[in-house]
């Protein structure tokens, strides 16, 4: 059954913000300005990101800080294959505010509301455009849990901001900062349509690269095992 829902806060108080991203370029900012805006705010993150956001918060801001893995029991694949495509992230992003289901859920499941991701994608484009990339290249910067977190944000606007580009960090503050800790419906709908371009785009660049490559090149580039495992 799909839920259809008729009524959405305006103003929503960000107190749980999930952070993941590839392009590190303006976090330890934004990170630094927003705790210092909300004191509260508790911060989730993943990997290099979480190695960044450590080093900027300082031992005065420790405590505002979870590692993904902590958060949902669950370490990192090898070679950060999987790292937020967890149960206690998705309720997280998806749940409605107005659910008593959904609440439930959340309860059972020891997950808190997430109210904002940080995220941008693996350098795809920029990989399969250097010179001398590989096929195999491609694949690795192929971006799984990226898209995911944004969509599932996206589309949630009625609750969570999805944040996918750098340039919009200080416009966000600002935002909060005017709204006194909080992002309102038509600031979540903007980043929404933002990011669900953005994964589009992605997207439509892996399908143009593989269409590129013709298919003898796998045969050529790897050494293969018949007969699988």
């Amino acid at each position: 059954m799909i839920n259809r829902v008729r009524e959405a806060d305006n103003l929503v108080p960000i107190r749980h913000v999930l952070l993941s991203v590839s392009d590190k370029t303006g976090l330890d900012g934004f990170v630094e300005d927003l705790v210092k805006q909300l004191p509260q705010v508790r911060l989730y993150s993943t990997g290099g990101t979480f190695s960044l956001v450590k080093e900027v918060l300082g031992a005065r801001w420790a405590e505002n800080l979870t590692s993904v893995s902590d958060y949902t029991g669950q370490p990192e694949m090898q070679g950060g294959l999987v790292k937020t495509l967890d149960f206690k992230i998705y309720l997280g992003l998806l749940s409605e505010t107005a659910n008593a289901s959904h609440r439930a859920d959340l309860q059972a499941a020891g997950a808190a509301e997430i109210d904002m991701v940080v995220c941008n994608l693996y350098p795809f484009e920029r990989t399969v455009e250097a010179a001398g990339a590989t096929i195999e290249d491609a694949r690795a910067n192929i971006d799984i849990g990226g898209p995911s977190m944004l969509r599932a944000a996206a589309k949630n606007f009625l609750r969570v901001a999805a944040l996918c580009d750098p340039d919009d960090y200080g416009e966000t503050l600002a935002r909060l900062k005017t709204f006194k800790g909080c992002l309102g419906l038509t600031d979540r709908f903007a980043l929404a349509k933002k990011a669900f371009s953005r994964v589009a785009d992605y997207d439509c660049a892996i399908v143009a690269y593989l269409a590129s490559v013709d298919r003898e090149v796998p045969l050529g580039h790897y050494a293969r095992r018949d007969g699988g495992r």
